[in-house]
């Protein structure tokens, strides 16, 4: 269905307006590779000027041919250019979350940065990454932009603008790292809070679109067991088993002591959308619905 101008609006308006859920929507990242750029950015931070098509090109294909994901990250307001360029490799898969930092002189010695993590100085500390990439869409340069300079009030060395992480409609969108743990709508009232969640060791669950080391399933499942029973911990309900069925999914959740959580899903159709604001047409995205919920062991 194509988009009549008369119907345009900023797809987060919408995203709100509709209620559209969060929950099992995170995009998947295992592993990631930071890259501060603190010029401004392309509509494709890392292949458009003004960073370095040619390298940018090179450093993509290679950090995707590992099987990760990239991210210009920079600063929120006024940014120097830093006598070093720095990057991070990030492992977010359970048991083996890990930060590294590191630096290059110049950027086309990105291509040689080792890719498994064994170079860079170790970090405890997190990174809260807020998507404020205005140039892929006009929703994240304004609500991301009000996440990220509330959070770097509060965490100004933790806390990073980044580039697109997916997800436009649910602006301001952000993920914290090394577990990966996205969350939208993180404009709606005090960002910070989802920092001190994390440093607490819980989530923010009515803002949490889940982990993306996660498949959106298993993200799903979570979410309703989070709903159902309240625990707000990071670890909990971590994956037992996932079983396809026609219409959708079974998920198996651990809880503590041996038992675990069975959560029965329905994979629906969402009425026509848009889904960023540069979209000129509608679509249908895939949404989970509860069929039912038990405790078995």
């Amino acid at each position: 269905m194509t988009l009549a101008p008369e119907h345009w609006t900023p797809c987060s308006d919408g995203a709100r307006e509709r209620g559209d859920p969060l929950a099992g929507t995170a995009p998947r990242g295992l592993r990631w590779f930071l890259l501060e750029v603190p010029a401004a950015w392309g509509p494709n931070a890392l292949l458009d000027a003004p960073f370095d098509r040619e390298i940018g090109r090179a450093l993509v294909r290679r950090v995707e041919a590992a099987e990760m994901r990239i991210l210009a990250i920079r600063r929120t307001g006024r940014r120097t250019a830093p006598p070093a360029q720095r990057w991070a490799i990030v492992d977010s898969r359970p048991g083996a979350e890990r930060i590294v930092w590191g630096e290059v002189a110049h950027a086309a010695d990105l291509l040689e940065v080792p890719l498994d993590g064994s170079t860079g100085v170790p970090s405890d500390e997190p990174v809260y990454a807020v998507c404020a990439h205005g140039r892929h869409d006009r929703c994240c340069a304004v609500r991301g932009r009000r996440v990220a300079t509330a959070l770097a009030a509060a965490r100004p060395e933790q806390t990073w603008e980044c580039s697109h992480l997916g997800g436009d409609r649910f602006a301001g969108t952000m993920v914290v790292l090394p577990e990966g743990l996205y969350s939208g709508y993180a404009d709606d009232g005090d960002p910070v809070r989802i920092a001190e969640a994390y440093e607490g060791g819980r989530v923010v669950p009515e803002l949490l679109r889940g982990r993306s080391s996660l498949t959106h399933p298993v993200q799903a499942a979570q979410h309703y067991a989070r709903r159902e029973f309240g625990d707000e911990r990071i670890a909990a309900y971590p994956p037992v088993d996932e079983i396809a069925t026609d219409d959708g999914w079974i998920v198996r959740l651990a809880l503590d002591g041996g038992a675990s959580v069975v959560v029965d899903l329905v994979a629906e159709s969402s009425p026509p959308l848009r889904s960023t604001c540069a979209a000129t047409r509608f679509v249908r995205v895939r949404q989970w619905a509860l069929r039912g919920i038990r405790v078995e062991g």
